[in-house]
């Protein structure tokens, strides 16, 4: 993408949810396809696939489609999925060490690098295929593991702290579970997930 910034998040969402199809279509053996169909198959906008793609230039051929195994390269490489991302996980409580399993397998561009915790009692653990360390070396990690993406999973009184410390460590990213509204830094890319909100969400709709 030429200019990222002009890029929306729900755009680069979209264009996530897109090349998830796209791979979908590639394990089915499918090798050209249209807006249209995509359209039928996973319930997009055929109109808003094409003018998500217009960041990305030309693409597909009039009347003919897309060629899947191209468009899937393409947008990968414009997710930044060619190369490996490192991230640094703060806090290995239940859901710290949920989320460290899951991207401790190596396979993918998410490679967790670090985990830190202040519990004692988690200090020295193995947590997928890293070790857990204090949380008194969170700078020391990032600085040794050359970092860029920081995971937040403590509690929410230490989140503001600890996402302040992660920003002078020097990420370029945070992705935030804590339930807290983060003073942000506008050097650094901070997106939020509160399964909460989501439960909530769902509730509301469910007492109608």
């Amino acid at each position: 993408m030429s200019a990222r910034s002009d890029v929306s998040p729900l755009t680069v969402n979209r264009l996530s949810i897109y090349l998830r199809c796209l791979r979908m279509l590639q394990e089915q053996g499918l090798r050209q396809v249209s807006s249209q169909e995509l359209g039928r198959c996973f319930g997009i906008s055929p109109a808003l696939f094409r003018k998500d793609l217009a960041h990305l230039g030309e693409m597909g051929i009039r009347g003919v489609g897309y060629d899947v195994d191209s468009l899937a390269a393409n947008l990968s490489r414009h997710l930044g999925l060619e190369r490996t991302h490192r991230m640094v996980l703060v806090g290995a409580g239940n859901l710290g060490s949920a989320v460290a399993r899951y991207f401790g397998t190596g396979d993918g561009p998410f490679r967790m690098v670090a985990v830190v915790d202040s519990d004692p009692e988690k200090i020295g653990r193995p947590l997928g295929d890293v070790t857990v360390r204090p949380r008194e070396e969170l700078r020391q990690a990032i600085e040794k593991t050359r970092a860029t993406i920081g995971l937040l999973t403590v509690p929410a009184e230490a989140a503001q702290s600890t996402y302040d410390e992660l920003v002078e460590a020097g990420v370029l990213s945070v992705l935030n579970f804590a339930p807290v509204h983060l003073r942000r830094s506008a050097a650094v890319h901070t997106r939020n997930v509160d399964l909460r909100i989501h439960l909530e969400e769902l509730a509301f709709y469910l007492v109608r």
